[in-house]
Order: C-alpha cells, then structure tokens, then sequence
C-alpha cells in the first residue's frame, strides 16, 4: 500500500509541483491549500508524513502543527519556508517539525529528506563506492562502467544519470526526479530530453545478447532492475 502523504501549500503552482512529483515517486497524496482543512486531514489520521508551508493564508503552519501534535497526530512532519533565519528554524523544530526546509528548494532534496523522516529508526546504509545491477558494475571512484567484463564508454552526463537510476535500483524514478537530479530542472521543460539520453544509454548498457536492464514504467518514468 503506497504511503500517504499530507501537503498543505497555499501557492497553487508549488503544491500542484509537489502533488504531482510525490504521486509520480509512488506516495498517495492529499493536498490543500488552506490550514484549518490541513489540520482538519491531519486530525482524521491516517497520514504517514506531513509537508507543510509555514505561511498559510488562515491557519499559519506552526500553529497548525502545535494542534496537530497536542491532539496526538506523531506523523512526521517537513516544514516549507521562504523565511531562513536560525531562530525561525528553532522556532519550527520546537513546535514539532521533524525537518526544514527553506524555499526555494529542490524536489529531490525533498524527496530525500522524505524518505529520512519515513524510515525506520537505526535503518542506516554504508557509503558506496560501487554500484551493482546483475552483471553491471559501476565504478563511483574511477568513474569507469562495465557489464560482463565489456567495459563501457560513457559521457559524464551518461555516468551521472547511470548512477542516479542504479541508485535506486528497483524503484520507479520519475521524469520530475530526472529533471531536478540530473540537468537541475526546476519546472517541465516540456522536451524530449529524457527520453533521448535514455535511449543512448540503452544503447550502451543493453548489448544485443544482454537482458536489458532499464525499463519504461508507461504514464510514470523508468525503473533500472535485473529482475
């Protein structure tokens, strides 16, 4: 079962961005734009995390967190603020945030953070030097590839977004992710970019008697698996 995520943004645009990105990365996403419906979402239950804007037009994030954790709701929770003083920070981990972050910010950073405050305690994974999928290994340290002993000429943007699939072996990684992880995209550029470096790295990871190993995944992204 997907995990469902509350997002409570009063910008149209930037909860519209977050809404989809989330959806596209797997999450069950409700989102608002008003406080008090935020905070009467969170008081229903059933959350498994919480992205909430600080300025809110009728109900302000902090206040709406305050009564969501004096009512019992321990979802965890990630602020979203254009305001980057410390004591503003200070002041928003006291009331009960779990992370904070100050816009503009990154989808993937995000995402990331997410998928901190979401796993389970003590859940820790050691620094990698290299990648593995079935017979395809990639080097972080010599930024060299190879699969089955051939070794594979890749173009650093090539290196860059074979190290972002594999690590996320397994997983759907979105266009969105893609777009913000690779060329820093902030916005849908609205080309075929993806697509095209997708190909060529087919191309070049995928040999003729090799199974290949990226996938499409229709409507959403691609996956990278042996499986």
């Amino acid at each position: 079962m997907s995990r469902r995520i509350l997002v409570v943004e009063d910008d149209g645009e930037t909860r519209d961005y977050l809404s989809k990105g989330l959806r596209e990365a797997g999450y069950a996403v409700e989102a608002t734009g008003l406080g008090r419906e935020g905070l009467m979402h969170a008081l229903d239950g059933g959350f498994d995390a919480m992205v909430l804007d600080r300025m809110l037009p009728d109900l302000d994030g902090l206040s709406l967190l305050r009564s969501a954790r004096a009512a019992g709701v321990r979802a965890p929770a990630i602020l979203l603020t254009a305001m980057s003083a410390i004591d503003e920070r200070v002041r928003g981990l006291r009331a009960g945030a779990d992370d904070y972050m100050v816009k503009p910010f990154s989808f993937a950073e995000l995402s990331a953070r997410l998928e901190a405050v979401l796993r389970r305690p003590g859940e820790t994974k050691p620094e990698e030097t290299r990648l593995v999928c079935g017979d395809l290994e990639l080097d972080l340290i010599a930024r060299c590839a190879a699969r089955g002993g051939r070794q594979i000429d890749l173009l650093p943007r090539e290196f860059q977004m074979l190290e972002y699939l594999m690590r996320r072996k397994g997983r759907v990684v979105t266009r969105t992710m893609l777009l913000e992880g690779i060329w820093d995209y902030r916005f849908d550029p609205k080309t075929n970019v993806i697509d095209v470096h997708i190909s060529r790295l087919r191309r070049k990871i995928d040999g003729e008697d090799e199974k290949p190993l990226i996938r499409t995944v229709r409507g959403s992204g691609y996956t990278l698996s042996d499986q």
